[in-house]
């Protein structure tokens, strides 16, 4: 099991997810914006904003997720 923070998946704090695979880790930080985005957070909002700008790009947003793809992978198991 490894973990990530919201800040590190691109979010805007440093909620802790804990998962033993990046989809894994990566659908608890979806879920978690939509909570923050439905509670009206204004900076989970703007991160939310950042990351569909990235989305718009699909190179670009592939980059990024093989780049948080690795980050994960080499972080040593809890």
């Amino acid at each position: 099991m490894k973990t990530m923070t919201c800040r590190q998946l691109g979010g805007a704090c440093d909620l802790e997810f804990h998962a033993d695979n990046f989809e894994e880790i990566s659908e608890q930080s979806k879920k978690h914006g939509i909570q923050m985005f439905g509670a009206g957070d204004r900076d989970h909002i703007d991160a939310m904003a950042e990351m569909k700008k990235l989305m718009e790009d699909p190179k670009q947003m592939q980059s990024w997720l093989e780049s948080k793809q690795k980050e994960f992978d080499e972080l040593p198991d809890d």
